[in-house]
């Protein structure tokens, strides 16, 4: 079995910065992608960010030059930097991982962080 757990959210004022982690446990020999999504209320989740095992990453257009996202794999963890926030980036925030794992390749997400972005 294998757990994402996020950590970092909270509440913060419009201009802060605010750093999630995500860290992946059990049994996974390999992790591809680890992603962040996000979900606003009455909104679709999106993606917001993600990075592959090679370190390649990709971002959403409306949190380009203002989040990165980075990993270390020997922690099997990934990270949100996330500066400059605006009150459109309230939100759940979900990790989401995929891999090989005993099981064969399977793809996992996290139980979610909120951020509120208010002052």
């Amino acid at each position: 079995q294998v757990q994402l757990v996020e950590s970092g959210g909270g509440l913060v004022q419009p201009g802060g910065s605010l750093r999630l982690s995500c860290a992946a446990s059990g049994t996974l020999f390999s992790i591809d992608n680890m992603d962040w999504y996000r979900q606003a209320p009455g909104k679709e989740r999106e993606l917001v960010a993600g990075i592959n095992s090679g370190a390649r990453v990709n971002y959403s257009d409306s949190v380009k030059g203002r989040f990165t996202i980075s990993r270390d794999n020997a922690k099997n963890t990934a990270y949100l930097q996330m500066n400059s926030l605006k009150p459109d980036d309230t939100a759940v925030y979900y990790c989401h991982a995929d891999g090989v794992t005993a099981l064969g390749w399977r793809d996992y997400w996290g139980q979610g962080t909120q951020v509120t972005v208010s002052s």
